[in-house]
């Protein structure tokens, strides 16, 4: 079965923290995080996008990303583990990209872990670049970020490098 994207709402919070403690252990978003996103992604003055993928009764993965003026940032992007190599995080990711289109960003940045090989790879196939580091980013665990960005396509309404590609999970 295909999982179905769609909006996240709040009755989502409990199962999203589930899988999220079960991918990132060690630096898990707390339920009031989820909840503070949640209200800043609805009505005329949304500056959030968050999506869970559905498959069955079931949530396999969630995504989220924020917009404040022109620069769109990626705040996490989570498939389960089941999931992986399906295409389910291209999927997010693609999701993600229009609303930065939607919402008019110019570029799009992100933090993902240095030792997420498999995350790193669904990006650079998306076009996003590293830039740089973020060092300690992630807690407890003291582990480095690496920082990526993507300039948006400006004349085609869509995001440079936008391909199909298969699924992944990353955290930001």
């Amino acid at each position: 079965m295909t999982a179905e994207l769609r909006e996240m709402r709040w009755w989502d919070i409990d199962p999203v923290l589930e899988l999220e403690k079960d991918l990132f252990p060690e630096d898990t978003w707390s339920r009031g995080m989820f909840w503070s996103e949640l209200a800043h992604s609805r009505g005329a003055e949304a500056t959030r996008r968050y999506v869970v993928a559905i498959d069955g009764d079931r949530i396999v993965g969630y995504a989220g990303l924020a917009a404040s003026g022109d620069l769109g940032d990626v705040q996490t992007i989570a498939v389960a583990r089941d999931q992986w190599s399906t295409g389910l995080g291209a999927r997010l990711l693609t999701d993600l990209l229009r609303a930065a289109t939607a919402f008019e960003c110019a570029e799009v940045m992100l933090e993902c872990r240095v030792d997420n090989v498999r995350a790193q790879k669904l990006y650079e196939r998306f076009g996003f670049e590293p830039i740089g580091f973020r060092r300690g980013y992630y807690q407890p665990g003291n582990i480095d970020a690496l920082v990526m960005r993507l300039h948006m396509a400006s004349d085609s309404g869509s995001a440079a490098g936008s391909t199909s590609v298969q699924g992944n999970e990353t955290h930001g």
